[in-house]
């Protein structure tokens, strides 16, 4: 493992066009469901025991080197979103360019070849780790950071949010987002023995909803 590599791969400011997306922050604090860091830490966990569990498992499997194309498959039957899968895919194609950038690869290339359209993100983010020599558990990593480090930079700017609360929040979550990264690696590995089966499919409903009537609200902050 290269830990400069992890660190690479999991900044904020590599250029996989994250920023543009709340990770559903920005209806939850339409709604009033996020209203200070307390109720951000809540609506991270959530993430984190839910999508976040599911994307960081698929992403390690990719690292693993199971079949790329197989799990894009798997990740649409664990998005019932079309506008999730959407933002899914073209998170994916962002990532891909600057994954080929960045550590080419004959994997990537395959993949940017059969999806050019884009597929899944933590897909592309699997095989990204993959081509960077880092393993499944680091793809997990990255995963689970994403997932609750997205919605966190969101509320700051949704909120005026101190962004000390916030990052404060995140090392709170911290224990929690070793343990899913562990679960996802270890479902990842047995998904290599039992199949893709095997792989979680946590999801979180509410943010299928608010993720559709977020698509069609004619302004919005963030893309997602």
């Amino acid at each position: 493992m290269s830990r400069a590599a992890l660190l690479v791969l999991a900044d904020g400011r590599f250029p996989a066009g994250g920023h543009a997306h709340s990770g559903g922050a920005e209806p939850a604090v339409k709604a009033g469901r996020i209203r200070d860091a307390r109720d951000l830490a809540d609506f991270c966990r959530g993430r984190l025991h839910t999508t976040g569990l599911t994307a960081a498992a698929l992403a390690a499997a990719a690292a693993l080197g199971l079949d790329a194309l197989a799990l894009d498959e798997a990740a649409d039957a664990r998005t019932p979103s079309p506008a999730l899968r959407a933002t899914a895919r073209k998170l994916g194609r962002q990532m891909m360019r600057a994954a080929r950038s960045t550590w080419p690869s004959q994997e990537l290339d395959a993949l940017a070849a059969a999806r050019p359209r884009g597929a899944h993100q933590p897909i592309v983010l699997g095989l990204a780790a993959r081509s960077a020599a880092l393993g499944p558990e680091d793809a997990a990593h990255c995963a689970v950071y994403e997932a609750v480090s997205g919605p966190a930079t969101a509320a700051v700017r949704l909120l005026s949010l101190d962004p000390f609360e916030a990052t404060a929040v995140l090392a709170r979550l911290a224990p929690e987002l070793d343990a899913v990264a562990q679960q996802a690696a270890r479902a990842a590995a047995e998904a290599a023995v039992e199949g893709l089966d095997a792989l979680p499919a946590a999801s979180a409903p509410l943010l299928d909803l608010t993720a559709e009537a977020h698509a069609a609200w004619p302004v919005r902050l963030f893309a997602s």
